[in-house]
């Protein structure tokens, strides 16, 4: 029995393609892959020369590369007028509260009552006991006229009317005095209570202010961030298709030979066994070959 193989073979520069894509790949495996220019390199420890001279060879290539990819590199657009507006807004008012809860500092203590004193208690003592004196004066004055009226001017009974009306006059203009001096005092230190108060009352927004502050910069923390994490991926990606552009290159190359391989008649072998002629097959075929001849020759 006879074996027959049938090869069918793609179109001559079908092949020349295909073996150029093998030949590229194979190459590309062998080709470092770096990500910095050769400025960023330096010899490892057990680093072959060799080895070293290809990173240095693929370092300038992906210099050149990224070069050539300027135009293409990703950007990062950068903060809209109204977004800088407001951070400048936001900063400006963060402890903003910090004078008020200084002055309400400093109106505390044992003597936080003086400062809150009317400007014109002394006046107002100095008014009232000058009134005070003036009706003394003028009730001396009618005893005096009485004990003359009566004889008595100058006598025994005059000095005992006169010394103790002294007396209670005094009494009365030291507890008008008094009661003046803690009037203020009571006013002042009603105010100061109140300060504290108010101090208290701060003491207490103070969490809440901070809390805000924390709100507003952890927000303007988040969005300086994000920024910062737009220009760190563009950079990456800038360098990611400046490392990986010969690869996706090759990729590229190849889908396209795909792509026309796969229009072509697919190439492969086939094996046919055929079996040998018997021996009648053998004369019938010398037979009519003999009068293809004969006929031929006729």
């Amino acid at each position: 029995m006879a074996t027959e193989t049938t090869i069918s073979r793609p179109a001559p520069f079908v092949e020349d393609i295909g073996k150029d894509l093998a030949k590229q790949a194979v190459a590309m495996t062998g080709v470092p892959v770096v990500s910095t220019g050769i400025a960023g390199l330096s010899q490892q420890p057990g680093e072959t020369a060799a080895g070293f001279k290809a990173r240095q060879d693929a370092a300038r290539a992906f210099t050149t590369r990224q070069e050539s990819l300027a135009g293409l590199a990703p950007t990062v657009a950068g903060q809209d007028r109204l977004q800088t507006e407001a951070q400048k807004r936001a900063e400006a008012g963060l402890g903003s509260f910090q004078p008020f809860l200084d002055q309400a500092q400093a109106a505390t203590g044992p003597q936080a009552f003086q400062q809150f004193m009317s400007p014109y208690q002394q006046q107002v003592m100095d008014t009232s006991l000058a009134e005070f004196d003036r009706q003394a004066q003028t009730q001396e004055q009618r005893i005096r006229d009485q004990a003359v009226s009566s004889g008595a001017f100058g006598g025994g009974r005059e000095g005992v009317l006169q010394a103790e009306y002294q007396a209670g006059s005094d009494r009365n203009r030291a507890a008008l005095q008094a009661g003046l001096l803690q009037q203020g005092f009571g006013q002042a230190q009603q105010a100061a209570q109140q300060q504290f108060a108010n101090q208290m009352g701060l003491a207490s927004a103070l969490p809440g202010l901070q809390r805000g502050d924390i709100s507003t910069l952890g927000s303007l923390g988040a969005l300086n961030q994000a920024q910062a994490q737009a220009g760190l991926d563009a950079t990456r990606e800038a360098n990611r298709m400046a490392a990986f552009q010969p690869q996706e290159q090759l990729q590229q190359y190849g889908n396209l030979v795909t792509g026309i391989m796969g229009g072509m008649a697919g190439s492969g072998t086939q094996t046919q066994q055929i079996p040998d002629p018997g021996f009648l097959q053998t004369a019938l075929g010398a037979a009519a070959t003999g009068a293809g001849i004969y006929g031929a020759l006729k």
